[in-house]
């Protein structure tokens, strides 16, 4: 075998270890950072097993998540292949064979499977849904216009109800509406980014996309938006939560600048195709989010505002 044979080979068993990651798609684990609202909404991380027990509920959503994105890409590996960007993706690409993926995408799912049920019933059930739910949705909801949107939103309610149920603890439903809001608002821009991008051709990647029109899709994001922000207000002022803890509307104006700055780059440059670019590549989104963290926790830890007391 010649010297650059040899080299050739090394640098593919080098290469694969770093696809196999990018399957798994851990920039996407940004979405499981939900897990953690019941922690900071109800005070637990003054707690080190609660902690302990959010980052647990996290990692077991984390693998769920990635155990679907691997059988997602599988199923999809030729349609990925026609989209601008997706065929950059480690099957797509062949960067990682499929059998490799396939032993990759089972281990996973049996990691968040197995971790769920060593949690508690409530974990593993929701974990349950959340699997059948992808099922169904590459069965056939991804087909369907607005029906793939809101599967993809409950996905994201029912990680904020992880979070509550590994700490046992009650979840505001004004939370989950403005979670599935905020879901639905990201889903939305994410189908308008698409859309655009994808032009005539968009229904080689995604069949659903042949029942939109981007300015229904507009619309969509708008009052997605709108609604997210109005659940949280309401959140923020007439919860159990923040009954107890009024400082809690503090946190609100982080919410609604965070809203219209995301809004104002789905429609000024097109963002939106990945959230998860967004949150960690905008500088005003990611001092916004860790103002509204330090501010929560500061409303949770009992400040008080005289003006705000009731």
């Amino acid at each position: 075998m010649s010297e650059s044979n040899r080299l050739d080979q090394t640098s593919v068993k080098r290469s694969i270890p770093i696809s196999v990651i990018k399957l798994l798609r851990p920039k996407q684990w940004a979405k499981n950072l939900l897990v953690f609202a019941a922690l900071i909404f109800t005070a637990g991380y003054h707690s080190a097993d609660k902690v302990i027990l959010a980052i647990a509920g996290f990692a077991v959503m984390c693998m769920a998540g990635s155990g679907t994105y691997v059988f997602n890409d599988l199923i999809d590996v030729e349609k990925d292949r026609k989209h601008p960007k997706k065929k950059f993706r480690p099957i797509a690409s062949g960067a990682v064979p499929k059998s490799v993926a396939t032993v990759v995408g089972v281990a996973a799912l049996a990691v968040a499977i197995i971790g769920s049920y060593s949690l508690n019933k409530y974990c593993f059930a929701i974990i349950a849904t959340y699997l059948v739910l992808q099922v169904l949705y590459n069965w056939r909801l991804k087909h369907i216009p607005v029906a793939d949107v809101y599967c993809i939103a409950v996905g994201f309610v029912l990680r904020a109800a992880l979070g509550a149920a590994v700490l046992k603890a009650g979840i505001s439903g004004w939370l989950l509406f403005c979670t599935g809001s905020l879901a639905l608002m990201l889903g939305f821009a994410k189908r308008r980014n698409e859309f655009i991008l994808q032009g005539d051709d968009r229904t080689s990647s995604r069949a659903s996309l042949a029942g939109y029109s981007q300015l229904a899709l507009d619309g969509f994001v708008l009052i997605t938006a709108c609604a997210a922000s109005l659940c949280y207000g309401i959140y923020s002022l007439d919860s159990a939560t923040a009954h107890k803890y009024p400082a809690l509307i503090l946190t609100a104006p982080f919410v609604f600048y965070g809203i219209s700055r995301y809004v104002l780059l789905v429609f000024s440059v097109n963002e939106g195709g990945e959230p998860a670019d967004v949150l960690f590549g905008d500088v005003q989104i990611i001092v916004c989010v860790l103002s509204f963290v330090a501010c929560a926790a500061f409303a949770m830890s009992g400040l008080r505002v005289p003006l705000l007391e009731r």
